[in-house]
């Protein structure tokens, strides 16, 4: 008997079906020799520190680094704590069945790090010694899973890729628990969640956020004049930027009484533009939200969806390039695209034409290639799916068409000493730019008259220009995503953002994820497509600004040394250790913070009797942590002040307040009051009996 794992039953129903697995069990599907089951995502994590009998959130306890850590199921929130999810108990007492009745295992969930690691630690955590292979594919058509199935890969060809999952893991748990945990504690008991790379992300947003509001604006002055020849009009800006306005107004007045402006120097040239390569993750994450304003984390969803039903390859790619042998399919996927409306008449134009190899590269192509359509056309999509599958299919015409040729002209005009410029370009052939016909930026002039050195030219008009220095803009996600691409160095060259990519903070995997978690602990919202701290936001970044785990470099670095585990050429044990130094230095550093992000109300806590009582945002509670007294603001629909919560804990009871509303909608009144728990509850006013008649 052979097992197989998906890691979600979506994947797995599809490989049963090709397997001929047919029959269903719970949990699992079997037939044909075979015992199909599934994760859902990752079913164990790294225990949390209260399994190796750490008590959290004190500062004696901190740096807490396991000797070895243990595997847990995936935890879910309790009323004290943390539990193991049911629903992960039940699946991981499946996998283990069906791992015991099997003589191997074929290994399926997604190809590439994080699929490891959910099978590794489900592997470690049930004790299968089990025999595993890997069933390596890019796409999940049909076709695709039938060649993965007939060229099963070793198991422990991915044993660096699993040591590189592990290690990245182990490094979140370290840096995460105690950045967060040392800053809390220093903080005063608020929950202020730190990590390795959430919080370099964070800082890149708060130092763009205050570089634009504490930008001061400089004026400068620029002269416009307008000219023609052959009856065609064109614009052209000063050479010069004047910092006074009295000089640029002198030599207006000067200009004003030209009648004539000279061609001085003219240069045309033909600009050849290559198409651009094909899309990874994090390139289509960044054109979807320049192009259609979706989150990181929507069009990695959308690109998931699409992938799972077969339309595209594997998405959470880092690679913009296709081996050569997947270069020999692109013909017929092109020829697909011509019954896809769209794109028909383009994609029908490229037939029998020789297609761009520019995004062909063996040697570049990572664990997967860059993101191509499969031969599944696709039927009626929702607006969003569609969106996104055209910037694919789009790009992909793109990348394989011919280069856009056009002449570019350059013109240098002299009027009475001062000079001006203006370009035009006309484009010879359109090329790749045919598939969306968009106009480029800065195209204003985009036919300039013939003209020769020495002309003279009519002046029609001059104007002056008052302009301003601008700040560099706010982060929106797709900025954000490539400044977490090249570890937040400001790169134009394409060749040096490229060789950066390995140095970047995150992975296109993790980039969306480590944005949502921004906002899920509201350190950031979004203002239009802008990326905006929060209050919040900008004080814990205003403590870790100078500390180390907000080093966007070094993260980057980490990031470098992770690929490197990957690739065999370093020892994780090597980095586990420089991982270790360092969460005992941040720990150091961010307890030394003398700073508390609660407000205290100089009450002492009526229970303890030691702790004050700190006010947050949502809860008020004892700055004991051996004490339980917890108040939150929220009570039955009512939002308590600061004055209500404050006589609460020191006369024991509140004033009548108006307004609590029940489950059943209905309003009541109450005062509230402690009881012999210190737990709130509500105290109801007496009814006045009825009055006798």
């Amino acid at each position: 008997m052979i097992a197989v794992i998906g890691e979600k039953p979506s994947v797995a129903r599809d490989i049963a079906r090709i397997l001929g697995a047919s029959e269903k069990q719970d949990g699992y599907l079997s037939g044909n020799g075979y015992l199909v089951t599934w994760a859902f995502g990752h079913l164990v994590g790294l225990a949390m520190p209260e399994a190796y009998g750490i008590q959290s959130f004190r500062r004696e306890s901190l740096p807490i680094i396991p000797d070895s850590f243990q595997l847990t199921p995936r935890q879910v929130k309790a009323e004290k704590g943390y539990k193991a999810d049911p629903g992960a108990l039940k699946q991981l007492k499946v996998i283990k069945e069906v791992f015991d009745q099997s003589d191997k295992i074929i290994v399926a969930t997604d190809a590439g790090r994080e699929g490891e690691l959910i099978f590794r630690y489900i592997y470690q955590y049930i004790g299968c010694g089990k025999p595993f292979v890997r069933l390596w594919i890019s796409s999940l058509t049909d076709k695709a899973i039938r060649e993965g199935l007939q060229n099963l890969k070793a198991g422990n060809l991915y044993d660096n890729l699993f040591r590189s999952a592990q290690a990245r893991s182990e490094a979140d748990y370290l840096i995460g628990i105690n950045g967060t945990q040392a800053l809390s504690v220093a903080a005063g008991q608020g929950i202020f969640s730190l990590g390795r790379v959430q919080s370099p992300t964070l800082a890149m947003i708060c130092n763009r956020y205050l570089e634009n509001k504490n930008f001061v604006p400089q004026k400068y002055w620029q002269l416009k004049l307008q000219a023609a020849k052959d009856d065609v009009s064109f614009t052209a800006l000063s050479a010069d930027k004047y910092d006074m306005q009295q000089s640029a107004i002198d030599t207006l007045q000067r200009i004003k009484e030209a009648e004539t402006v000279q061609v001085k120097t003219i240069e045309c040239k033909e600009v050849n533009q290559e198409p651009p390569f094909l899309y990874d993750l994090t390139t289509l994450q960044k054109e979807a939200n320049t192009k259609l304003n979706f989150s990181a984390d929507k069009t990695l969803s959308i690109a998931q969806k699409l992938y799972e039903g077969k339309l595209i390859s594997y998405p959470r790619t880092g690679s913009r390039y296709i081996s050569q042998d997947v270069f020999e399919e692109i013909p017929e996927r092109l020829a697909d695209l011509e019954k896809y409306s769209r794109f028909a008449g383009y994609a029908a134009g490229m037939k029998g034409k020789a297609l761009n190899s520019r995004s062909v590269n063996d040697s570049k192509v990572t664990d997967h290639h860059a993101l191509i359509v499969t031969e599944n056309l696709p039927g009626k999509m929702e607006a969003d799916e569609q969106a996104i599958y055209e910037l694919i299919a789009g790009r992909m015409l793109e990348a394989f068409s011919e280069k856009c040729v056009k002449d570019v002209t350059s013109v240098t005009l002299d009027c009475v000493g001062s000079l001006f410029t203006v370009k035009g370009s006309v484009i010879k052939s359109a090329g790749w730019r045919g598939v969306f016909a968009e106009k480029e930026d800065g195209e204003d002039n985009a036919t300039l008259p013939a003209m020769q050195d020495g002309d003279s030219l009519p002046l029609s008009d001059i104007e002056l220009l008052e302009k301003q220095t601008k700040p560099k803009p706010l982060h929106t996600e797709s900025s954000l995503l490539s400044s977490m691409e090249t570890a937040g160095k400001e790169l134009e060259n394409a060749e040096l953002k490229a060789r950066m990519k390995d140095a970047g903070i995150g992975t296109p995997a993790t980039r969306a994820a480590i944005i949502e978690t921004l906002f899920s602990r509201q350190y950031i919202i979004r203002e239009k497509k802008n990326l905006v701290p929060t209050e919040k936001g900008l004080a814990v970044y205003n403590i870790i600004r100078n500390k180390k785990i907000a080093d966007v470099e070094m993260t980057g670095m980490w990031e470098n040394t992770l690929a490197k585990i990957e690739s065999g050429e370093m020892n994780p044990d090597t980095f586990r250790k420089g991982i270790e130094v360092y969460a005992r230095q941040i720990t150091a550093e961010l307890l030394d913070v003398p700073l508390s992000f609660a407000s205290g109300s100089g009450c002492i806590c009526p229970k303890c009797k030691t702790g004050r009582i700190l006010f947050y945002p949502k809860v008020a509670k004892c700055s004991n942590v051996d004490c339980s007294v917890t108040i939150f603001r929220n009570k039955s629909d009512k939002q308590l002040t600061d004055k209500q919560i404050t006589e609460l804990v020191t006369t024991g009871k509140t004033g009548l307040i108006k307004g609590f509303k029940s489950k059943n909608g209905k309003v009541f009144d109450a005062s509230l009051a402690f009881d012999e728990q210190f737990n709130v509850t509500f105290v109801f006013p007496e009814k006045k009996g009825k009055p006798k008649k």
